[in-house]
């Protein structure tokens, strides 16, 4: 009996679990149903309407930022703290450019030199330095000769010019009487005149310190030409003053660009020490002349303008000049502050809306020193950076602000 209850709860034990496996079955298939009814779901969303799919979405990202990848963000506020500056392009006159050098020159009869009246050594009177104004007459230099073997020159004017006088003054006396001949009184005559010439001269600007020898013009001290404590002769430079109210700019032209010489107008120009471009035109400039052959020395034809010297300008300077010849019409020209380099290439900035900006690579022509032309690469109504075209650049390279945040 007892056998018999055992393999009835076995068999039953059996049963329940058999029953349990067939429930568990349909449970996976109802769950794969249900999947399946999920993924058709999400098949009849992706027909619901544009733009709700998933992948979709993420392939718009990637085109936004494709089509964006070449645009530099730059918000207008820091734009204009940068102090980028935007211009539309129009075409207008630029004139042929001849690119050369040359060298400013003072104008003839507006350079003076203080030259030493005596022997002595210099010591300049009070601070006398070059670029200071000085008038007609002011001292400059002191020119000492005590305690030299050849002693006090204006001392031995004094004596000179004394004793002459005296021997003068007694031939006169005798010649009524002809003790002393018309000869000797007439050669006694001309020492006396020499000697008074002499120490007249010397005696005029003559101190206890010394000889001091003044500015000849008035203007402004251009080079000192001695040190203090030099030893000077009779005659020797000591002070230049130049009075820089006109200045002539001298071009030297290669002999190829010599047909061309005739269509020369004006010039811009470049100083080295301070790489401010200059026109004549502003400096109230005109042509002189240009010559008919090259010089003896060299394979270079000279062109000569006179301008106004507005002060900033140093006589004697080599500069670089650009010799603006015939006009051209319709010329597309940038200011060289639009432009930017890179390994030996040229770029551009183009405002492409309120906030974004490409960069372009244009082509370079003839560049008159402050403009250049440009003949490739930007057309009329483009919107150029033209000032502040570094710091657009310093922007695309940082790329501070993603290119697909930026909504058109």
């Amino acid at each position: 009996m007892k056998k018999i209850l055992f393999m009835g709860v076995i068999g039953l034990f059996l049963l329940g679990s058999c029953n349990s496996k067939s429930g568990e079955g349909h449970n996976h298939e109802t769950e794969e149903h249900a999947h399946a009814g999920h993924d058709h779901e999400g098949h009849d969303h992706e027909n619901e309407g544009p733009g709700h799919h998933h992948d979709d979405g993420h392939h718009h990202g990637e085109e936004t930022v494709a089509a964006h990848s070449d645009e530099i963000i730059l918000p207008p506020a820091k734009a204009q703290a940068a102090g980028v500056a935007v211009s539309t392009i129009e075409p207008g006159v630029f004139n042929q450019v001849i690119k050369t050098s040359g060298q400013v020159m003072a104008a003839q009869g507006d350079e003076s030199v203080a030259v030493a009246t005596v022997a002595g050594v210099v010591s300049f009177h009070g601070k006398v330095i070059e670029g200071m104004s000085v008038g007609k007459g002011t001292p400059l230099v002191v020119l000492s000769s005590k305690n030299m073997a050849d002693g006090d020159p204006v001392q031995r004017a004094r004596i000179a010019y004394e004793t002459a006088r005296k021997e003068y003054e007694r031939m006169k006396e005798l010649l009524p009487n002809k003790i002393v001949s018309e000869k000797d009184f007439a050669q006694a005559r001309q020492t006396y005149e020499n000697a008074r010439i002499s120490y007249e001269a010397v005696a005029k600007n003559h101190s206890a310190q010394g000889q001091a020898v003044t500015s000849p013009i008035s203007g402004y001290v251009k080079n000192l030409l001695v040190k203090e404590g030099d030893y000077v002769t009779v005659g020797q430079p000591l002070v230049s003053i130049t009075q820089n109210r006109r200045l002539f700019l001298r071009a030297d032209v290669s002999e190829k660009y010599y047909p061309y010489l005739r269509t020369i107008g004006s010039a811009n120009f470049c100083t080295p020490y301070n790489n401010k471009v200059y026109t004549l035109k502003d400096l109230n400039g005109r042509l002189l002349s240009y010559g008919k052959a090259s010089g003896d020395n060299g394979y270079y034809v000279p062109v000569t303008f006179e301008f106004d010297n507005k002060g900033d300008i140093i006589p004697g300077s080599f500069v670089e000049i650009f010799l603006l010849s015939s006009p051209m019409e319709n010329v597309i020209s940038l200011p060289h502050t639009a432009l930017t380099e890179e390994q030996g290439s040229f770029f551009v900035y183009l405002q492409v809306d309120e906030e974004g900006y490409k960069k372009q690579l244009v082509t370079l022509g003839a560049d008159n020193g402050e403009r250049v032309q440009i003949l490739s690469g930007i057309k009329a109504g483009d919107k150029v950076v033209t000032q502040g075209a570094y710091q657009v650049k310093l922007a695309g390279a940082t790329n501070a602000i993603p290119a697909h945040s930026h909504e058109h």
